[in-house]
């Protein structure tokens, strides 16, 4: 079963607002069944169904993954972003304006992406590789059990 036009406008407007009742108001539900349609609406499986659909895409899109991250951080230690600031003049006669100017990086910044990377791949870390060969000889080793 598919959808209605109603019952999809009724699915995005609870996903924004939370509420069936305003949700199913601004679908085009009558406002004196509002409230019924609302609750009948959220037990039916298609519409259950396409709010879940719905709201994983959204999450999706709105949280990075790690090849994001990583692709953002490089881009920044190359230098390849820039960042917008505020620029007070002066016009003179004791007046000002401000205006909006994209800066470079700091090296500050392009450094720290670095960090992030290396940290990422266990650049940074003391490695120390150790290979022992000897027994190992627990003390009263006839008090343990087996």
């Amino acid at each position: 079963m598919k959808l209605t036009l109603k019952q999809k406008a009724f699915a995005d407007y609870y996903i924004q607002t939370g509420n069936a009742t305003e949700a199913a108001i601004k679908a085009g539900y009558s406002k004196k069944t509002a409230y019924s349609i609302g609750e009948q609406n959220l037990k039916k499986l298609e519409v259950k169904k396409y709010i879940d659909e719905r709201l994983e895409q959204i999450s999706s899109e709105r949280i990075a993954d790690a090849q994001e991250v990583m692709e953002y951080l490089t881009k920044i230690m190359r230098g390849q972003d820039v960042e917008e600031v505020i620029v007070v003049e002066g016009e003179g006669e004791g007046c000002s304006s401000a205006r909006k100017m994209d800066k470079a990086l700091n090296q500050k910044d392009r450094i720290k992406a670095a960090e992030l990377i290396g940290k990422r791949y266990s650049m940074w870390t003391d490695k120390v590789e150790a290979n022992v060969q000897q027994q190992v000889v627990f003390c009263d080793e006839k008090e343990l059990e087996d």
